[in-house]
């Protein structure tokens, strides 16, 4: 009785593969956690885990005045770190609105002491800046009552809701997200494995989106292999390839744009607790790991309630955003090889130019890259440029790292193939 669940028979247009293309030329992103969640300082899932109340949740948005926001000053950060584009919370499991829409009362300009739309602000700052937007946009609403969370689905509707009514409030702020902000270019949907019986109405929801505009990319985080309609994959908190968090199950790796998803710290909201703050280092090997797997890494920040981004974050960005100064052109506008991951790093490729990311230092006086097809004339070291010996033969190629002073995060080295 369900509906198809896809856009069924969707054919990209010329400008979403062109768009296609750029978002894994980008390769970094800002992923932004913001809500009015931001105020209790434990995370954007504090109503649902400390099982507040939805109609006493709700008063947090009348002291929600987050007077400190600069769109200018977020965009900074993001550019210092090597950024390309941004990913912000249009409205999380909460239901809050942080833009101004029509369609509910229960939004950042109508319901709060601030009366401003930030998204609006920063889109238009990330469109001065030359930053790419995209929206997240959860499926899950922990207060709606057509939603009716927690209801039984019986023939792919909740039983307690009032599912058609539900669908059309997305698809209405939707298109206002679509057609109101200017630059937008991808739409992040999450909360689909709340209800995995439930009809989504996927096949009107996407056709609806690329016909607003045909080179918004459409990711869905429900952790399954892409549907059709879709125009990349996510992982969360995962590599592609990899499944620690258990999240990657059943994601098989399809022939999309691939992205990975991971927080600074522990949590995606601000949490004020939360001091597991990840070092340079890591971040950047996840980069490196990300762009070695032909995906992109979208790094998550949760502003404080003021609108501020914390220093912990500002100051690891911009570390990191030095490391991607120096060896931004082994990132950008790179792929993937058929050169898998080694336990010493990963390979990357650009036009007639290979990089081996060299994470862990060989015990061996030298580094092997297996199966390197392509003739390679020169190597060496991308951070200063001095030349390498090397080895080609049959089985792949040895370089010789006599003399090497290694990155502690990553060693670049740089192969010229003929």
């Amino acid at each position: 009785m369900l509906a198809t669940f896809a856009q069924a028979g969707y054919v990209p247009a010329k400008e979403n593969l062109a768009q296609r293309q750029k978002f894994q030329d980008m390769k970094f992103g800002m992923f932004i956690h913001w809500g009015i969640y931001s105020i209790l300082g434990d995370g954007e899932w504090v109503m649902h885990n400390r099982k507040i109340p939805y109609n006493n949740y709700k008063r947090l948005a009348d002291f929600f005045n987050p007077q400190e926001f600069n769109a200018k000053e977020w965009v900074q950060v993001a550019k210092k770190a090597g950024m390309k584009y941004i990913t912000i919370t249009s409205r999380h499991h909460d239901g809050f609105s942080m833009f101004g829409t029509k369609f509910s009362k229960y939004n950042i300009v109508d319901a709060t002491p601030y009366h401003k739309d930030p998204l609006m602000e920063l889109a238009k700052e990330c469109q001065k800046e030359g930053i790419e937007l995209h929206f997240y946009y959860s499926l899950l609403d922990w207060g709606r009552p057509d939603y009716a969370f927690g209801s039984e689905i019986v023939d792919g509707k909740p039983v307690k809701g009032d599912w058609d009514s539900y669908i059309k409030f997305m698809k209405d702020q939707l298109t206002e997200l679509i057609t109101k902000y200017p630059g937008v270019k991808g739409i992040w949907f999450d909360g689909d494995w709340e209800r995995r019986k439930v009809n989504w109405h996927y096949d009107e929801i996407y056709a609806l989106i690329h016909k607003l505009n045909p080179a918004i990319m459409i990711g869905n985080n429900h952790h399954l292999a892409p549907k059709p309609g879709e125009d990349f994959q996510m992982f969360e908190k995962d590599l592609p390839g990899q499944n620690h968090t258990g999240f990657s199950a059943d994601a098989t790796i399809g022939n999309l744009p691939l992205e990975t998803c991971e927080t600074i710290n522990g949590s995606w909201g601000f949490d004020i607790k939360d001091n597991n703050y990840k070092t340079t280092k890591q971040l950047i090997r996840y980069l490196v790991g990300a762009a070695g797997r032909n995906a992109n890494f979208l790094l998550n920040i949760g502003p404080m309630p003021n609108g501020k981004i914390q220093p912990e974050f500002t100051d690891t960005l911009a570390a990191v955003g030095r490391w991607v100064n120096k060896n931004g052109e082994s990132i950008y506008g790179t792929r993937g090889t058929y050169i898998d991951p080694q336990p010493w790093g990963v390979v990357t490729a650009k036009g007639k130019t290979m990089y081996a990311h060299v994470m862990d230092k060989p015990a061996e006086a030298y580094v092997f890259i297996p199966g390197v097809k392509e003739k390679v004339s020169k190597v060496a070291l991308l951070g200063n440029g001095s030349s390498l010996k090397f080895k080609q033969q049959q089985e792949g190629i040895f370089i010789y790292t006599d003399g090497v002073a290694w990155d502690d995060a990553d060693t670049v080295m740089k192969l010229t193939v003929q």
